[in-house]
This record gives C-alpha cells, sequence and structure tokens, in this order.
C-alpha cells in the first residue's frame, strides 16, 4: 500500500541553513509516555530588591567593589571573566596533535533592571527598549578596540540554563577570533549571497511569511518565528526584515519595535506553562574589525529547553550528542502553541482575574 510522505507524522531530517548541519524530527515520538527525569519548579517570589544579590543597586559585589545606586540598565566588567585583555601571546602546536592559541578578550554584564524580581517579560517595552540601548552602545564601544574581531551579546535566564543568579541580567563577550558558529554562519552567508546577491535570511524571511507556518509574531520591523530547521522543542529566531549586519546600523524605530517583539515573544514563554521561562538566548551578527560582510544579516536565537511542562525538559544525549541533533514535536507545532498564547503575562491575568 503506497504511503504519502508527511512532515507532521513521518521521520525525516530537516536542513539548518545557516550551518549546514541536519536535525532528526521524529513526530511519531510526541505519544511516548515519560518516566524520567522532573525538574524542580523554583518558586519566582523574589524581593524587588536582594540585600545578599551581587546585582542589585548599592550592594557589593564578589571582586570587592560596589554597585551604583542605579536607575536604569548597569554594566560592569565581569568579576570573572571567561576571557581576559591581558592574556599573553602565545601558541603550541606538537606534530599538529597538540594545538592551541591564545585567545583574548573582555567580558561584560548587564543588569537589565535595578529590580531584583523581573525579568524581561516583565518589563515595559520603554526598559527593554533602553536595554536594546546598552546592547548597541556596547557593541559600539567595544569594537573601537580594534583586536576585537567578534562581539557575543547573549543572556542565560533560569537555573536550568546555568544561570547563577537571579538578577535580570545579560552577558557580553568580545574576543580576537571569530567563534565556531559564528564562522559556520558566515560561510553559509557568504555563499549564498554570492550566488544570489542577496541575503540568506532575507529570502528566507520572505518564505516563511509567504507560508505562514512557523510565524509566531511580526511587526514593522521584526518577524518572531520557530526555523524550519528548530532543535529545541520551542527555539525561536527574531530577524530583522531590513538586511543590516549588526545591532549598530538599528534606528530608533527598530530598537522600540525589537522590545516589543521580545516582549510578546518571552511574555508568550511564560504563559505557555505559566513559568518563568527559562532559556539562553543571544544575537548573531557580524563580525568586527575584520573586513566587509555584506552577506551578514542580524538575528536572534532563543534556545529554550522545556519539552512538555514546566518540569519537563529537552536533553541532548546519546544520539544527539553522538550524531546530530534531533527533536519530536515538529517546528510547526510548536509555532501553533506560541502563536495561540496570550501576549498579557499570565500574572497579570491572574492578579485581573
Amino acid at each position: 500500500m503506497n504511503q504519502t510522505f508527511e512532515l507532521d507524522s513521518n521521520p525525516h531530517t530537516r536542513l539548518n541553513i545557516l550551518t549546514g548541519e541536519w536535525v532528526l524530527v521524529s513526530p511519531h515520538r510526541t505519544k511516548r509516555p515519560w518516566q524520567g527525569k522532573v525538574e524542580d519548579v523554583t518558586p519566582d517570589n523574589r524581593p524587588e530588591y536582594d540585600p545578599k544579590c551581587y546585582l542589585c543597586p548599592g550592594n557589593g559585589r564578589a571582586d570587592g567593589d560596589s554597585n551604583p545606586d542605579y536607575t536604569e540598565s548597569f554594566v560592569f566588567n565581569n568579576d570573572f571573566a571567561a576571557l581576559l585583555e591581558d592574556t599573553p601571546a602565545g601558541d603550541m602546536n606538537e606534530n599538529d596533535l597538540l594545538v592551541a592559541n591564545n585567545q583574548r578578550g573582555l567580558c561584560r554584564v548587564i543588569s537589565f533592571s535595578p529590580k531584583h524580581n523581573l525579568t524581561l517579560p516583565e518589563m515595559s517595552v520603554e526598559a527593554i527598549t533602553a536595554v536594546i540601548n546598552v546592547w548597541q552602545n556596547e557593541f559600539n564601544s567595544l569594537a573601537e578596540n580594534d583586536w576585537i574581531k567578534y562581539i557575543q551579546i547573549f543572556e542565560n535566564k533560569g537555573e536550568i540554563m546555568g544561570c547563577s543568579n537571579p538578577h535580570p541580567h545579560g552577558q557580553i563577550w568580545s574576543q580576537g577570533d571569530i567563534p565556531l558558529e559564528i564562522a559556520k554562519e558566515t560561510e553559509r552567508q557568504k555563499t549564498y549571497y554570492a550566488i544570489h546577491r542577496r541575503s540568506l535570511l532575507a529570502d528566507y524571511l520572505k518564505l516563511e511569511l509567504k507560508k505562514n507556518e512557523r510565524v509566531v509574531f511580526e511587526n514593522d520591523h521584526f518577524v518572531v518565528l520557530v526555523p524550519f530547521w528548530a532543535v529545541w522543542p520551542y527555539e525561536i529566531m527574531i530577524i530583522s526584515k531590513r538586511h543590516v549586519n549588526s545591532i549598530k546600523l538599528f534606528s530608533e524605530a527598530e530598537k522600540k519595535s525589537l522590545a516589543e517583539a521580545i516582549k510578546v515573544l518571552t511574555t508568550k514563554y511564560d504563559n505557555l506553562f505559566e513559568t518563568s521561562f527559562p532559556y539562553s538566548a543571544g544575537m548573531h551578527q557580524t563580525p568586527v574589525n575584520n573586513g566587509y560582510y555584506p552577506e551578514w544579516h542580524w538575528h536572534m536565537h532563543f534556545y529554550p529547553p522545556l519539552l512538555r511542562s514546566a518540569t519537563v525538559k529537552k536533553f541532548m544525549v546519546g544520539y544527539e550528542m553522538l550524531a546530530n541533533p534531533q527533536r519530536d514535536i515538529t517546528p510547526e507545532f510548536a509555532a501553533n502553541r506560541l502563536k495561540e498564547m496570550s501576549t498579557i503575562h499570565y500574572k497579570i491575568s491572574k492578579t485581573e482575574g
């Protein structure tokens, strides 16, 4: 008996056009019972100010410095930076088998808000816009160091993602080399641009908007979507409608639109399982001080681990570690679930109810 291949029911692989890597999708496995690890849910009852928090205004930090009594975002050099500016030059190579190079860098921490008990979805669009202004200013400032070649802006949210401090904050790591994921995305975008003379993500975005199967939200300047090749259950990309290669080029209108997109997305995340939704998120953009990259198109990735509920997460083990990534729920299913979520935070809904 002949059967028709269907993406929503048959095992298949999907190509990540940004990296050239593949993900195995197994939609038929969504009905399997779960008897594995169930995570604890941390009560979200933090105070507005915590005298023991290293990031709250006026408090002392681990290195002995004290925070100012800041009222918006606050930026400082990471007290325990993974990269150091004064790393000496050097390398080693023994028979092309033991190879290492020095790595120099600058790491910054950004406290998004003076209030200890807030997260991005609970902040106003204006407050998130202020964070984006800091991102833009820090990008411009760090890029003035001609030895810096890439600037990674990111946020780890939640204990499950290894976040060591619940105060709303993100980080910026800048370094003297181009990291692996950026190198992969650069090569794929460069190859497409050389052939088509257009941005890879601009053409992808045009197709996604036409099909409207994975789009979660859009406004005048940005589209929030589950990528066709998503690995994490509720993975998201925010893509700028205008082909710009870095946050440096965002207009005031675009920064406000990005703030709206981030607030809508993170609110929908929280509403999905009525929990402070964990994720690792960060923007990908052009390298700096290393030539011109006309092919690069700014975008932001969100990688959340939760799968079925606030207590069941997706594990990347076994086949994922040894072969290639795999997922059960389809990106289309995830997009529909997120699209149907309210843009009013569940805490507000419960309070008003």
